[in-house]
């Protein structure tokens, strides 16, 4: 019985870059896990990135290749394939590496307080400054200070507190217990944005307590990353605002009962089809056809989408 077990998504196209997360794991000080790595039809295969390794690391990794699926997919994947007697389930993106002490620091978190979710802080470059610490809540009404080794923080009504900001929050800093494991998944349908915010809160929304630890937890690594790899020039942003809606879509009915967070997710999907139209205009500046089979399927979804366009029009000819 192993007591976490830790999945790895993988999908790169460079080699070094599995082989350094798996290092950080190995060097972790708390050592009760196995290793789960989805393969996800990488085009770098994992094999190699495997090869260097022990006899006895290689042991305590479980290899499962499917079908590409995108990143909620292969999580899925993972989580169907952990075993039953592990007790947490620690993610670890393929491109992040994780700092000395943070599954010891999950551990005695979750098992002294009893938390079935928790989160540590990660650090990053300069591209990362959007992000900030978990220590940053305690400045939050209620907020209490739970333990002070590892610094464990208790935020009331975290849910609400993540629709207003959830740039505290990184796939790779995130443990969940048993009844999350067995029970929440992520959409694999959202493949280009969000699919790990649906996941956060569907996670905060069925935990019994979460905590938030401002220890770094991991570092931000350099891989592929889906959502940075795009920008409004590119062919692919109609899709992922697209998928951004749906994603809001699908958290507003998390929140039928709470106007305030229902406003702010509503002020979200307004600007992502903003940004999504503003981006089809770039497209014909750049005397590129607009994606209008994509813009009927989201039309035919959110039929604001058509106001929001209009909206845009009065607003250039005011200008």
């Amino acid at each position: 019985m192993a007591t976490f077990t830790i999945i790895i998504p993988f999908y790169q196209r460079d080699d070094g870059i599995l082989r350094r997360a798996l290092a950080s794991a190995f060097a972790q000080s708390f050592q009760d896990f196995d290793i789960i790595v989805v393969d996800d039809q990488s085009p770098y295969a994992p094999a190699s990135e495997l090869a260097p390794l022990t006899a006895e690391e290689r042991a305590r990794i479980t290899v499962v290749s499917q079908p590409n699926a995108g990143p909620g997919g292969a999580r899925n994947t993972g989580l169907d394939h952990v075993p039953a007697d592990t007790r947490y389930v620690a993610f670890l993106d393929s491109d992040d590496i994780w700092t000395p002490d943070h599954l010891k620091n999950a551990f005695t978190a979750m098992d002294t307080l009893g938390g079935d979710c928790y989160w540590a802080s990660i650090e990053g470059g300069a591209e990362f400054d959007y992000h900030f610490g978990i220590a940053a809540l305690a400045k939050i009404d209620g907020a209490q200070r739970l333990m002070e080794t590892p610094h464990i923080l208790s935020v009331p009504d975290i849910a609400g507190v993540m629709i207003n900001d959830w740039a505290f929050l990184h796939m790779s800093c995130m443990v969940i217990g048993r009844p999350l494991i067995e029970t929440v998944r992520f959409d694999a349908a959202l493949r280009l944005a969000a699919e790990d915010v649906l996941f956060f809160c569907d996670c905060m929304l069925a935990a019994k307590q979460v905590l938030l630890c401002a220890d770094a937890g991991a570092l931000r690594g350099e891989g592929i990353n889906i959502f940075h790899g795009v920008d409004n020039t590119s062919p692919e942003y109609l899709k992922q605002q697209f998928i951004t809606w749906m994603a809001l879509d699908r958290l507003e009915s998390r929140f039928a009962s709470r106007p305030r967070e229902i406003a702010t997710i509503r002020s979200y999907k307004s600007r992502a089809r903003k940004q999504a139209l503003w981006g089809q205009v770039g497209q014909l500046k750049r005397r590129r056809r607009p994606d209008f089979g994509l813009l009927a399927r989201w039309l035919v979804q959110d039929p604001r989408l058509i106001q929001s366009a209009f909206q845009l029009a009065a607003g250039k000819l005011v200008k």
